[in-house]
């Protein structure tokens, strides 16, 4: 068995989105463009509504898959072909585009913390096309394995210690965990061997085979079997962070804004889809 270290450490880069939400991208900016199959990755949280409350409207997708974890707050979903669902605290989104589907995310609250992740999850080409699917999962269906007195995490998506996560649509098939610890301790999760990974702790400090990884930081993993974390320092002795892993698909990744092909030719029908209004 083999230990993953760190290949790189990011620093996510302040952005807004949608209708002038403030987030923070740290997948998918200038120094980490893609981690294959993640095209995406979006971390959100402020207690200010001036930051959140114009949400993301009616906006356009094709080709990859979207993740919405939220951590505290409510994210009201809606979509062209008939899904409508309210993600609340702990709970989870996971949205095929497929061939095409035009969806809006708005914020249930005025007031309070709206916290959470979203993960873009790109396709193979042979399900690019694919019927749009939609799964919307309260925090009642994530289970929680204890791995010591210290460390829990919540299996949303793949393995671990024999509990399946509870996401269903995936054409790529992830581990995707939300790990917490409340005092130092050392774990270790097993990754599968050619999977592409990453860590990003969004609280405390854990270290990664001996590499710190402070809190807005994400490690990508070199290739092993396992992680090794040790998590708390003295100065931080509770955290979290999540672990995400998939197998690379290893095709062209040709992106225009919503939409993600594999040639320049099928982004152009793409966005000619969406003019005529057949996107979906």
């Amino acid at each position: 068995m083999s230990i993953r270290s760190v290949k790189q450490v990011v620093q996510g880069a302040q952005i807004q989105d949608g209708a002038g939400v403030s987030l923070t991208r740290i997948i998918g900016q200038q120094v980490l463009r893609h981690l294959d199959p993640f095209l995406m990755l979006d971390f959100f949280g402020s207690d200010k509504p001036n930051e959140y409350i114009a949400g993301f409207p009616p906006h356009p997708h094709r080709g990859f898959q979207t993740v919405t974890y939220m951590l505290q707050g409510k994210m009201r979903h809606k979509d062209s072909v008939g899904n409508e669902g309210l993600i609340e605290t702990g709970g989870l989104q996971w949205m095929n585009a497929g061939r095409g589907i035009i969806h809006e995310e708005m914020p249930e609250q005025t007031d309070g913390l709206l916290k959470g992740f979203q993960l873009w999850v790109n396709l193979p080409a042979k399900d690019k096309m694919s019927v749009p699917g939609y799964q919307d999962i309260p925090a009642s269906e994530v289970q929680t394995v204890a791995l010591n007195e210290e460390v829990t995490a919540k299996v949303l998506a793949g393995q671990l210690a024999g509990i399946s996560g509870p996401v269903k649509t995936a054409k790529v098939s992830p581990l995707f965990i939300d790990i917490h610890w409340q005092a130092q301790s050392q774990v270790t999760f097993p990754v599968t061997r050619g999977h592409n990974a990453f860590i990003y702790c969004y609280e405390g400090c854990v270290s990664i085979a001996g590499q710190a990884l402070p809190a807005g930081r994400l490690a990508v993993l070199s290739d092993g079997d396992e992680a090794l974390l040790d998590c708390g320092t003295d100065q931080h002795l509770s955290g979290k962070a999540i672990l995400v892993a998939a197998q690379p698909i290893g095709e062209p990744i040709v992106q225009y804004g919503p939409f993600v092909m594999n040639t320049q030719l099928e982004i152009q029908q793409a966005l000619f889809d969406y003019q005529r209004g057949v996107l979906a």
